[in-house]
């Protein structure tokens, strides 16, 4: 009995976890060193997972095609720009801005492949956007140990950029896996593929490209353990969950990161997050469960 119910929820608080367990690298762990570390710990998860259950013989070569667009953009880019909004603004925002993920992939699918957007869906995306708004609005207007707590717009930036890179990372992935391709291993061809592009990033004549001498083994557990609670188990999780109930529901629930993030950053910080804070949250999980049910 609610079974689907429970894995979905689960799967929403292992992001949420995930993107704690990021902002805890924030000053100790580069940017790019983050990103080749959660890829490569992510492919070797996902394709382990694939090979078990023989899902590579399912990617055909055009659907390699389509996998590899979309880990361009749902992987390559958004990936980094995730990180960068967790640096920059926080999991809190970065999971609230995460939310626009939904509406971008409604409004790109009626754009470039002619589905229909109907009234409840049009609402639900003015719920997001208002939700968002309501909560960045508290933050910028609440004060944390007495000095103003002012609006992080590049980390704001980014977010927005992460929610379209995934969008688009989605519309690209969708005739590949319509075509069949076993969800784990499309995961792992599409964080394979990003894995290997930063990895050839360290060939570029860059510091900021460069892999850090001052890698500790805390700094490796944190980002490996974050892949396995974001790709690994809660993609397993939220799997399991669209085996056994409806959609709708398991993708609204699976959305519910923003709320149960709260609980977590106050945990950590001590500081309890403002009411706006909340009510922006449920009202993007919300506008959320409009679009997706």
């Amino acid at each position: 009995m609610y079974i689907a119910e429970i894995l979905a929820l689960s799967a929403a608080v292992c992001i949420a976890m995930s993107g704690m367990l990021v902002s805890e690298l924030q000053g100790r762990l580069p940017l790019f060193d983050l990103a080749r570390l959660q890829m490569i710990a992510a492919f070797l998860m996902t394709a382990a997972v694939s090979l078990v259950l023989g899902g590579w013989r399912t990617v055909e070569l055009w659907q390699f095609g389509y996998l590899a667009v979309s880990s361009l953009f749902g992987i390559i880019i958004a990936s980094t720009t995730y990180f960068a909004t967790i640096y920059t603004a926080g999991p809190r925002t970065t999971a609230l801005l995460f939310s626009l993920a939904s509406p971008f992939a409604v409004v790109l699918g009626y754009v470039f492949l002619g589905e229909t957007l109907s009234g409840q869906q049009g609402i639900g995306i003015a719920c997001v956007l208002a939700g968002i708004m309501l909560a960045i609005g508290a933050r910028s207007s609440s004060k944390v140990k007495g000095s103003q707590n002012k609006t992080p717009w590049l980390g704001i930036l980014l977010g927005v950029v992460t929610a379209f890179g995934q969008a688009l990372g989605s519309l690209a992935a969708r005739p590949a896996m319509a075509g069949g391709v076993e969800p784990f291993t499309a995961m792992a061809v599409r964080s394979g593929l990003a894995a290997v592009f930063f990895l050839l990033l360290m060939a570029v004549p860059h510091p900021a490209l460069k892999p850090s001498a001052h890698i500790t083994k805390r700094s490796v557990g944190f980002a490996v353990g974050s892949a396995f609670l974001g790709v690994g188990l809660g993609m397993s999780l939220l799997m399991a969950a669209l085996a056994h109930g409806n959609v709708g529901v398991v993708s609204t629930l699976s959305s519910m990161t923003p709320v149960v993030i709260l609980p977590m950053v106050w945990a950590r910080s001590g500081i309890v997050p403002p009411a706006p804070a909340w009510i922006g949250a449920a009202l993007a999980v919300f506008g959320t469960a409009l679009i997706s049910l």
